[in-house]
């Protein structure tokens, strides 16, 4: 298939973020299936699903992002690490969101973690940008 030279364009110049708004979708999708799941119909504390629904949801983003999106096959477990970490961080500033929606503002649980899932996304995704799947530089010059 052939796109418009404008088009293909702008799918190289965002290539990254569109991806990862793909991959974020599907893996934010399955956190809030999860996360509803657990705290509607099993009854678990809204906190202990978040980590639990945030945790599946790391794992399968960073394997999609690591193969379809950034393509990095080098250190897996540095790589591996700091995703996970950014991941962790993530999991923690949801879980204040959380708090801060249900318990603050008593917003329901499905409304506070959409909230969460919206904010954490894109500061998710500078960070591993950035940090989890920057190319690894030697003497100062770009390894591809």
């Amino acid at each position: 298939m052939n796109m418009p030279q404008p088009l293909k364009a702008t799918y190289t110049r965002f290539r990254n973020l569109i991806l990862y708004g793909v991959i974020g979708s599907c893996t934010a999708t399955l956190d809030f299936l999860l996360f509803t799941a657990l705290t509607q119909w099993a009854g678990v504390y809204y906190i202990a699903a978040n980590v639990v629904s945030c945790s599946v949801s790391i794992m399968c983003s960073f394997l999609l992002n690591r193969k379809y999106n950034f393509r990095v096959n080098d250190h897996p477990i540095r790589r591996m690490v700091s995703f996970f970490s950014v991941g962790v961080a993530g999991l923690f500033l949801s879980s204040l969101i959380l708090h801060f929606c249900i318990d603050g503002l008593c917003w329901g649980k499905s409304a506070a973690k959409l909230t969460s899932i919206v904010i954490t996304v894109f500061i998710q995704f500078l960070l591993n940008k950035y940090i989890s799947f920057r190319q690894v530089t030697g003497m100062g010059k770009k390894i591809q």
